[in-house]
This record gives structure tokens, C-alpha cells and sequence, in this order.
């Protein structure tokens, strides 16, 4: 093991570390291991996950003084690596916990992650309960021991189809830009799917490289056919390109809507006004009005983590926490810490966490109704709800201003 995964796993235990010491006697050790990639391609979202993963141990250990399971109380420890966004180091590190006795992983970011790991904790026969990836490959090979918080890529688009009915004009056309990894490909056939089936007409489909680098004969297109909307559904670093080269070559459309990318404060930042009346999906936002025994609310969760991190908080982050809390409400329900005892509460949870409402499909990705998305437009430099309209803080913009109108 480098020195680098042993500082990573301290760090996160010393974070989690309890402070009531005399409890700590008397409490079990109850253990989640996992990858994250806190370097690399993924790591602006890695690093959003993992500190989802540490603040929930450390409220759970801190503020609770752990959890009571079958009447016993438990201590939570993490002990997770940086897979760098490297999936061959991911199944190495996964497979080397499962070799050392860890019963319970939390997922890494990233289908292209998570496909590979899952597909080791299967024949381990030990849980994943994971906020990172939603490849339709996850949920249809038969696994029965992962568990995800999104819908799969083809059912999560969706909503956002339905808000494009509600706008005014009403659109017509559209056109897809997506990349050519696991979860982009399957996200783009769901914004197909969606798009066509809510009636507007397809213009073009692209298909990006996994790593694109320059993207002006795809906006050279855009630009000839001009679509009403231009969906891209990809991972953060590739929206924030295909982003400033629609600025740097005056691409306009009435709408752009990038999956990831636009919920993120770097990402705005990096963009500066640029990302105005953007859109994106959002699964959870600090005004959602779920309650819990853990944490409270929303709210409560996000004063807690900015009191331990700086960082600014990202819906991965509060799935992330999410995790943690669901599995620790099925093995509350299952009156056990048995792995298969755990796997099977969780194939029939039904929960209330601060982050959503939780229940699986029998597939094991979030339910499309209960666990699908919001949409997010950036207003003001702001991440604002704009659908579904019971939780929207804001209506939508649209058409979008010229890039060069935009303050």
C-alpha cells in the first residue's frame, strides 16, 4: 500500500474519531470500506463523495456517540483509498478489503468505477451501497448485493423532458452530445428516449471520445441546425469544455442543459457568468423536506458539514451521508450486521433519510419515481430548483440570454 492511500484512510478515521472516550470501551467497531478517487479525471466529485462518507461517521460517532444495532452499540470506522479514477486500482483495492474481512463498501464515482467493483462485492456476496454510479450495465446483470441512489441512466432524464413541455415558447427541436464511457452512453439513450417521446424532434446525436479535447465540429453542426435545446450528458470536466467552447465560438442555443457540471460552485466559478440560466439535475438541495432521526433534516446535515469542511456542499455529498444512513437504518431493521441478513433489508427498504426517501427498484437502482431527479438552473451565480414546480425555489429562464448579453 503507497503512503499516500495510509494518509488518505488516517485522515478520514481521525475525522470520524469519537469524542466521548469512554464509550468507546464499550462500542463495537462496525467497518465501511471502498474506493474513492481524490485524485485523477473524477476527482472534483470524489472528493465531494468522500466527505458525504466522513461527515455522516463523524456526526453519527461525534453527535450520536454511534449507532444501536440488535441492542448493541457500534462505533463507525471508514476505510477508504484513492483509487486515483483508475478502475484497475479500484478492483485491486476492493478485492484486497474483501481479502482482509470487510463486510460493507461504499461506492467510488463513476460508472466506469463502480461496474468493476460491484461486479467483485457480487461474488463476495457483501453489500455496495453506492452514490456514484448509474450505468444501466450496473443494475442489469442480475447483482443482487448493489444498491445505487440515482434511477439508472435511461430512466433519469425523464423529468427533465417534462419540464422542457412546461416552457414557454414551447421548444421543438433538440440535439444530444454525449461521451463514450459507461454512463454517458446510456444517459444519452434516456434523453432519446425521453426527448422523443415527449414529442420534439431530434436534430443530431453526438457521440464524444471518453476524454474529449476539442469539440468545434460538433458546434459547427449545432450551429448549422441550431436546436431549440442542446442536452450533453457527461461527466463535470467534459460539460465545463463543451461549455467554454460554445462561449469562445458564439454557439447559441435557447437552452443548454449539461447533466453534471452547473450543480457544482467550482464549476460556476470557473465559468463566471457564462453559466447563467444553465441547467442541470440536482437530486437533493438543503431546501427538500425530508426528515430523519439521525440528522434532522436537510438543513441540519448541511450546518454540520460546513462546520467540519469548507468545501461547498454538492448533492453527491449529501448522497453520499445517505449511504451511510441507509445502511445503518436496514441492519437497524434487520437486527443484524450479517451481510446477507443487511443485502436483504435493503432489497426491501422503504426509508426516510434527510437526504430523500429511500427504495430500490428489484434491480437495485433508486426507484425513478421516488429517487428521480430536479432540475437545477443557475440563476445569479446560484444553483436554484426550477421543477419539479412543489420544490422549485425559483421558475425557470428561458430562452437563455446571448452569451454575450449574459452579466
Amino acid at each position: 500500500m503507497r503512503r499516500r492511500d495510509v494518509l488518505r484512510t488516517v485522515g478520514a478515521a481521525a475525522l470520524a474519531a469519537p469524542a466521548v472516550r469512554s464509550a468507546q470501551a464499550q462500542a463495537k467497531t462496525l467497518v465501511f470500506g471502498g474506493s474513492v478517487p481524490l485524485t485523477g479525471a473524477a476527482a472534483e466529485t470524489g472528493l465531494n463523495v468522500n466527505n458525504g462518507y466522513i461527515t455522516a461517521v463523524s456526526y453519527l460517532n461525534d453527535k450520536l456517540g454511534g449507532v444501536e444495532i440488535a441492542g448493541e452499540k457500534y462505533k463507525l470506522e471508514l476505510k477508504l483509498f484513492d483509487d486515483a479514477s483508475d478502475p484497475a486500482r479500484a478492483t485491486t483495492l476492493i478485492q484486497r478489503q474483501i481479502d482482509d474481512g470487510t463486510n460493507f463498501f461504499l461506492g467510488s464515482f463513476g460508472s466506469n468505477i463502480v461496474l468493476p467493483t460491484a461486479a467483485i462485492t457480487e461474488r463476495a456476496k457483501k453489500p455496495m451501497v453506492q452514490t456514484g454510479g448509474g450505468s444501466d450495465a450496473i443494475f442489469t446483470k442480475g447483482y443482487k448485493y448493489v444498491f445505487g441512489m440515482y434511477p439508472r441512466a435511461t430512466r433519469q432524464f425523464a423529468s427533465t423532458a417534462a419540464l422542457f413541455k412546461t416552457l414557454t415558447p414551447t421548444p421543438t427541436t433538440y440535439s444530444v452530445i454525449w461521451t463514450n464511457d459507461a454512463f454517458s452512453k446510456t444517459a444519452g439513450e434516456g434523453v432519446k428516449l425521453s426527448c422523443d417521446a415527449a414529442g420534439f424532434k431530434r436534430l443530431d446525436a453526438f457521440e464524444l471520445p471518453a476524454k474529449p479535447t476539442d469539440v468545434s465540429s460538433v458546434l459547427g453542426s449545432v450551429r448549422a441546425n441550431s436546436p431549440d435545446l442542446l442536452v450533453c450528458v457527461m461527466h463535470d470536466q467534459d460539460s465545463l469544455l463543451i461549455a467554454r467552447q460554445m462561449v469562445a465560438s458564439n454557439t447559441y442555443v435557447k437552452l443548454l442543459f449539461q447533466g453534471l457540471g452547473p450543480q457544482l460552485a467550482s464549476f460556476r466559478e470557473a465559468l463566471g457568468k457564462y453559466s447563467e440560466a444553465l441547467l442541470c439535475s440536482t437530486y437533493w438541495d438543503e431546501s427538500v423536506p425530508y426528515k430523519d432521526k439521525f440528522f434532522g433534516d436537510s438543513r441540519k446535515f448541511a450546518e454540520y458539514y460546513r462546520s467540519k469542511i469548507t468545501r461547498p456542499i454538492a448533492y453527491h455529498t449529501a448522497g453520499a451521508a445517505a449511504c451511510i444512513e441507509t445502511y445503518i437504518l436496514a441492519m437497524q431493521a434487520a437486527k443484524s450486521t450479517n451481510p446477507e441478513a443487511v443485502r436483504e433489508a435493503l432489497a426491501v427498504a422503504d426509508y426516510e433519510t434527510f437526504y430523500s426517501r429511500i427504495k430500490f427498484t428489484p434491480d437495485g437502482d433508486g426507484d425513478p419515481i421516488i429517487m428521480g431527479s430536479m432540475i437545477g438552473q443557475v440563476q445569479k451565480s446560484k444553483l436554484e430548483i426550477v421543477y419539479p414546480e412543489a420544490a422549485s425555489s425559483a421558475k425557470a429562464i428561458y430562452p437563455q440570454p446571448a452569451w454575450d448579453k449574459k452579466a
